[in-house]
């Protein structure tokens, strides 16, 4: 992972940049899902916590290797689906219920065909390495609730369209460029992961 950040950043000053940011995130991801877990069994919280500071990391990496080259490294992205899957089913052993396991899954299954879908219809809008990370996001955002995957989804393609506006504006960018969406579909994520812990989706 660090070799292939390393590659997309070539500059000492970038590199140090990107390690604060990593480090603040971490941080900041940890407390904050230490806090919304505060009412479940330890190992839940723990798995949940090591859950979301590994997602913090891969965001961050992730969005600075697809915006600068355009890519979504396998070696990167491919590796989360066990992780995810073996921490969410460590979350569940205290708890006789593992529905919020079935639903990550599902949820998982469910965007990686949406986007499959979506590539198949138009593949110049969306890579390979957007299909495989859309697996990852739905199943990270399946363990909060469906109302989670929903609007993660639909917060990735509000992101995108707006970062692609602000580019144009920018003059930095116009219809035919090809804009990398790996940032927008981890930040969808996360405004899904963020709305449901906040409670935000309790009434929907």
């Amino acid at each position: 992972m660090l070799t292939l950040l390393a590659r997309a950043i070539t500059t000492p000053w970038q590199r140090v940049v990107v390690a604060v940011v990593i480090a603040g995130a971490v941080a900041a991801v940890v407390l904050w899902s230490l806090a919304t877990t505060a009412g479940d069994a330890a190992l839940t919280s723990a798995a949940v916590t090591i859950v979301h500071a590994y997602l913090a990391v891969i965001s961050i990496v992730l969005g600075v290797i697809d915006g600068r080259t355009h890519r979504l490294p396998n070696r990167i992205v491919l590796p989360a689906y066990p992780v995810l899957l073996a921490l969410y089913a460590l979350a569940c052993v205290p708890n006789p219920d593992w529905s919020p396991f079935l639903r990550a899954a599902l949820a998982g299954a469910a965007v990686f065909g949406f986007y499959l879908l979506l590539h198949g219809v138009r593949s110049a809008g969306l890579g390979a390495g957007d299909v495989k990370l859309a697996g990852v996001t739905g199943l990270a955002l399946g363990w909060g609730g469906w109302d989670s995957v929903l609007v993660g989804v639909v917060a990735a393609f509000v992101v995108g369209a707006a970062l692609a506006l602000a580019l144009m504006a920018a003059r930095r960018a116009d219809r035919h460029t090809r804009i990398p969406f790996g940032p927008a579909m981890l930040a969808g994520m996360w405004i899904g992961l963020i709305a449901a812990s906040g409670g935000v989706l309790d009434g929907a």
